[in-house]
């Protein structure tokens, strides 16, 4: 009986912290619309922007389903049959090589009755089977088998849902709409900074996946900005310049570009192009930073960690950083590339998918080393998946309140207005009702 009691008294308890942790977030009685037009300029979002769940159902959307999300690498997917898995928020796709040799995306999700087909994130197969019922489909997503349905049953009428699947350059995006935004200025615009790394012939010499308890917001602004490097990152900060201000930066940066031409490297600047700007685009960006002078690339020691890329015969002493869309960012040194991938998983959580890549033709264990080419931005990112959590408790906190930017976090305050502005925009996939 005294269990049971205990039991009763415990249950009762964490009810009233949840009753009470929902009174403190749901205080705030506006409605979405008021608390975007009330959002105070050059400050950071208002609490319920992180954890209100029906913000991230309008986030779903208007921002999650309808922007461009990088998947991976082509030379991930060499041959007919090979396939992985990208899960973002409540859905899932299966981007595979077809028969004819071009990729395709498939929503991960059955025909039948809607389970889940695919359980491994990645492999090679010469047909999907869903575990539930056996339903079993080609690698272009046609029907060919189901037991026991009526002979009027039409399988060519249940192939698996199609998902928006493009490359840039060698990278593969997905986007969950039937009308995504166009990648055609990113392609165009890009062509030449991502020729001179040679993108098309990268191969992903290592892949990691941190889990983030936090709002994805909160580990996209953090990548975002440096104000947070010299205290959070002392292996980043010792060879990187974008923690200097601007005046201090461009000093470091002559002795960069007094280099770049004799090491094959064009010294080019694309500004992001804001979806504001280029109505039905996604938008993209690239520059160039110098890192400090005895650094080469980002490595322990500054030294080379792989082969130099593409148009590159010496190392000039920078990084290039480019944006492409709202979760898929890249820094390529002159020997190897980092790609940071954010995907929300719930309005709680979120993940970073990290992608080391280096030269098509680059052997591991002679031209390179996983630990060494992963190690700084492995530190890196466990430093950051750190900050984010702690942000994010403060941000559930009573006493939170949104604080003024920094002159160091200008990106950040554009993206979370960038952010106010999409969720503003109509779903272009709603039709509107009769008298509309």
């Amino acid at each position: 009986m005294t269990a049971v009691i205990l039991q009763h008294a415990v249950v009762v308890t964490f009810h009233i912290v949840e009753s009470v942790m929902s009174a403190v977030l749901d205080e705030d009685k506006r409605s979405i619309a008021e608390l975007i037009a009330n959002q105070k300029a050059g400050y950071s979002l208002e609490q319920r922007f992180y954890t209100d769940p029906d913000i991230y159902e309008l986030e779903i959307e208007r921002i999650i389903n309808r922007h461009w999300i990088l998947a991976g690498h082509v030379s991930q997917l060499p041959e007919p049959g090979d396939f992985k898995v990208l899960n973002v928020a409540r859905e899932s796709a299966i981007i595979v090589r077809a028969k004819s040799g071009a990729l395709k995306g498939f929503a991960n999700v059955c025909r039948h009755r809607g389970s889940m087909i695919c359980q491994e994130s990645d492999g090679h197969a010469d047909k999907f089977v869903c575990p539930y019922h056996g339903w079993t489909y080609d690698i272009d997503g046609e029907l060919f088998a189901a037991r026991s349905m009526p002979e009027d049953f039409d399988m060519a009428a249940h192939s698996l849902n199609p998902v928006s699947v493009d490359v840039i350059h060698g990278l593969i995006f997905v986007c969950f709409t039937d009308t995504p935004l166009s990648l055609e200025g990113a392609k165009r615009d890009l062509s030449e900074p991502m020729a001179m790394f040679d993108f098309e012939n990268l191969k992903v010499a290592a892949q990691k996946t941190y889990k983030i308890p936090a709002n994805w917001k909160l580990s996209i602004e953090n990548y975002q900005e440096c104000y947070h490097c010299a205290t959070a990152h002392p292996e980043y900060a010792r060879m990187h310049t974008l923690m200097l201000d601007s005046e201090k930066r461009e000093r470091v940066q002559a002795g960069m570009k007094a280099k770049m031409e004799a090491c094959g490297v064009t010294d080019l600047y694309i500004d992001h192009i804001d979806t504001a700007a280029r109505p039905g685009e996604i938008g993209y960006g690239y520059s160039r930073t110098a890192l400090f002078d005895k650094y080469k690339t980002g490595s322990k020691d500054g030294g080379p960690v792989a082969p130099l890329l593409g148009d590159f015969t010496d190392y000039d002493g920078g990084a290039s950083d480019f944006s492409l869309g709202a979760f898929s960012f890249l820094l390529a040194y002159s020997d190897h590339v980092v790609a940071y991938v954010f995907t929300p998983v719930d309005h709680n959580n979120s993940n970073c998918e990290i992608y080391w890549l280096v030269r098509g033709n680059a052997d591991e264990g002679k031209d390179y080393n996983v630990s060494d080419l992963t190690w700084l931005w492995d530190v890196t990112m466990q430093a950051d998946k750190e900050i984010i959590v702690n942000n994010s408790k403060g941000i559930h906190s009573k006493y939170y309140r949104p604080g003024p930017f920094s002159g160091m976090e200008r990106a950040e305050r554009t993206y979370v207005e960038w952010i106010l502005q999409e969720l503003q925009r109509p779903d272009p996939e709603k039709k509107p009702g009769p008298g509309a």
